[in-house]
């Protein structure tokens, strides 16, 4: 006899195995027919869950990704795993698919949700705006003016210019008169020569001939580097018949020895950078400025914004105290308080020249009273470049990366471009640059494309190696920080793309100028998220007009590259929604390539990271009047980490999001509070980091794009000196 568990065994084996043959169908044991009724009962279950999902998939409107069908097999296979073993079948369309995906070489996408969860972008009503204009080229021609034959053959030939532009022809005469001059014009109007050929031109005819030993007689001051190299290239040129008369250059990040050999055997023509020179005016003796005869203030506002008004006064303080009577020129594209002060302290009885409107070119109707100024929450007009197509894109924040590798893969790749990318730190710029090179330049098709980054935190060497690569490319995109905003004459650059805001409208016409220079033609894109569309009408204010470039028009691109090919066959289709779905199916795979690069290693996923944060800080800095608008408490992090390559939103972040000096405090509010109710008084919990009061931070975060690169050793030294005294003391 066999006991209840022997017999329980024998009929599992039994149900396992096929029964055979001989036995009579109606003979079962009875634990078999309850086997097989619950077996039946589970077919029907599990057929009637599959039918209604077919009937839900043919009937039911669904988003046509391609990875739903996927998902509602994963779905019924969830539902079987609790069923027997011999109910569960893997879907033949499925393993068709993952041959499929074999054979692409895509792995599965982990990023399909970019286009899902994103605020709607809203329409953008334009303004009506009526743009001011300003004629570039007069009828005039250079020697109309009676310079030096010399002086308008060196034009013609190395510079290749003989018509004057519209201020050109205000602003030299007034000047060879010998008046100063506050000049206002648009961007890549020629502003440089504005001063550089009467410059030249009084310094030739001088009687003795100058000579090196006669030191500075003229002194031109830039906020950047870049832009002191540039000017100095220009005089270089200019001088080339008048070998006796010798410019020089002082900027931050050389070598102080070799310019104070290179002022002892005599500059001429000074140009320089504000914190450079104060440094030479406090520690080199052999510089002096007992001779200068001319004052050249360039990109006054800039000069002024970036925190040297300290170091002006010192400048102006040094040429007042010796030295014959002296011409001065302040020029900007942009006219503001700050430099109506600077102008008042350093121009007398100036003649305003203004090209702006229905300007004369008799030089009685440019000597008119300069006008009011208008503050930062009122209306300043602009004027724009007449050639100049200005478009904005308005890019939810998880799209924002695809979206910008996408455009530079359609104006670099499949079109030649020279483009220029503003972005709001360098950190940012640092990541970028390493992100597009390993992964946009990495396939064969795209060995074509260049990436160079300039910004304030590079070596002087390597900034200068640059600007002269990129300025004699045919082609190449340029990543780079408002270091490269001012001034800067880069020729045949065709599209300027403002992947981070300008911090004022101001900003926005320096950026933008820097193409359709001189009459050329030129474009330019601007980044805005749906919660930025509001800087649209800022814009209007000022009289720019913006025309809009919609997201699916920029992403389009990616169907000329099978590179980035998805898993659905959406092309052959002729509806513009499955075409939809193919451009948004081939950015999730450039998404997901850029993703998986910044996830590859510990460095650059701490590159991404680090590019968070500086954005992040940099977004604090908007002024006052446009909080309502760019405001860090409407930034999605989730969101944002995704346009840094970034799965998800680093941790900690919330200290980038407070001034550094202030972290403390919100970190230990509590205790704060507390120790203030016991009357405690309150100490400094970290005595070695930096405090800013309100509006410092700002400040020391823009001057340091331009600072001589001094200021560190200077604290070290005075830390030293304190450490000595208190010894002494002691």
């Amino acid at each position: 006899m066999m006991s209840s568990a022997e017999e329980q065994l024998c009929l599992n084996i039994c149900t396992s195995v096929p029964s055979s043959p001989s036995l009579p169908s109606s003979r079962k044991w009875p634990g078999q027919q309850k086997w097989a009724s619950k077996k039946k009962k589970a077919e029907k279950k599990t057929f009637s869950y599959l039918e209604e999902v077919e009937g839900r998939r043919s009937f039911r409107q669904r988003p046509q990704f391609s990875h739903t069908a996927d998902e509602e097999e994963v779905e019924a296979a969830t539902y079987l795993q609790a069923r027997p073993t011999e109910l569960t079948h893997r879907s033949p369309q499925k393993k068709k698919r993952k041959e499929e995906m074999k054979e692409t070489g895509h792995s599965s996408i982990k990023t399909s949700s970019l286009f899902k969860h994103n605020p709607e972008i809203p329409d953008i009503h334009r303004p009506s705006v009526s743009q001011i204009k300003e004629k570039i080229f007069s009828s005039d021609s250079f020697s109309d003016l009676h310079l030096h034959p010399h002086l308008v053959a060196t034009l013609n030939k190395v510079l290749n210019v003989s018509r004057l532009t519209s201020v050109q022809k205000q602003t030299i005469p007034a000047l060879l008169s010998g008046r100063d001059a506050a000049v206002r014009s648009q961007t890549g109007s020629g502003k440089t020569l504005c001063y550089a050929v009467p410059l030249v031109q009084s310094l030739q005819s001088m009687e003795p001939k100058v000579s090196r030993s006669d030191g500075p007689l003229a002194l031109i001051v830039v906020p950047t580097r870049e832009l002191a190299l540039q000017t100095f290239q220009t005089f270089q040129k200019l001088l080339k018949p008048f070998t006796w008369i010798v410019p020089g250059v002082l900027m931050g990040g050389e070598k102080r020895k070799a310019e104070k050999a290179r002022i002892r055997k005599g500059i001429n023509i000074l140009i320089s950078t504000p914190g450079r020179l104060v440094d030479h005016i406090k520690h080199t003796l052999s510089i002096a400025f007992s001779a200068v005869r001319w004052l050249v203030l360039d990109e006054a506002d800039r000069t002024l914004d970036l925190g040297f008004e300290k170091d002006l006064t010192v400048i102006l303080n040094s040429l007042n105290s010796t030295g014959p009577t002296r011409q001065n020129v302040l020029l900007s594209a942009t006219l503001t308080q700050a430099v109506i002060r600077l102008a008042d302290v350093c121009l007398k009885d100036p003649v305003s020249i203004s090209v702006s409107g229905s300007a004369s070119s008799d030089l009685t109707t440019a000597d008119n009273v300069m006008p009011e100024p208008a503050t930062a929450s009122q209306s300043e007009s602009f004027a724009i470049p007449e050639a100049l197509k200005q478009d904005v894109t308005v890019v939810p924040s998880k799209v924002r990366l695809v979206c910008l590798a996408a455009f530079i893969l359609d104006k670099c790749k499949f079109s030649h471009n020279k483009v220029i990318v503003f972005i709001s730190s360098c950190e940012a710029v640092e990541f970028l640059h390493l992100l597009f090179n390993s992964v946009l330049s990495k396939h064969s098709a795209n060995q074509e494309l260049s990436f160079l980054r300039l910004h304030g935190n590079m070596k002087q060497e390597e900034r200068s190696q640059v600007f002269q690569e990129f300025s004699g490319s045919q082609s190449g995109v340029l990543l780079c920080t408002d270091v490269a905003a001012r001034g800067l004459d880069l020729p045949q650059v065709t599209w300027i793309v403002q992947y981070t805001p300008p911090t004022s409208a101001a900003e926005y016409v320096h950026r933008v100028g820097r193409t359709a220079r001189i009459g050329g033609k030129g474009n330019s894109l601007l980044f805005l998220t749906p919660a930025e569309t509001l800087f649209i009408t800022e814009l209007a204010n000022h009289n720019i007009s913006v025309s809009e470039m919609k997201l699916e028009d920029i992403l389009s691109c990616l169907m000329k590259d099978d590179t980035y090919k998805g898993r659905g066959k959406y092309h052959s289709q002729t509806s513009s929604q499955a075409l939809q779905q193919d451009i948004r199916e081939r950015a999730t795979v450039l998404q997901t390539d850029l993703e998986n690069f910044v996830h590859s290693d510990a460095q650059s996923l701490q590159a991404a990271k680090k590019a968070m944060q500086s954005f992040l800080r940099a977004y604090t800095t908007y002024p006052a009047y446009l909080k309502h608008i760019f405001h860090i408490r409407r930034l999605h992090l989730g969101h944002t980490a995704k346009s840094f390559g970034l799965r998800d939103a680093p941790q900690g972040l919330s200290s980038a999001l407070v001034p550094r000096g202030s972290r403390n405090q919100v970190r230990n509010r509590s205790q704060h509070q507390a120790k203030k109710r016991l009357g405690s008084p309150r100490k400094n919990q970290n005595p070695g980091r930096k405090r800013f009061h309100p509006g410092q931070r700002e400040a020391s975060l823009l001057r340091s794009e331009f600072s001589s690169g001094l200021e560190g050793e200077v604290a070290k030294k005075n830390k030293k000196r304190k450490v000595i005294q208190q010894l002494e003391m002691d």
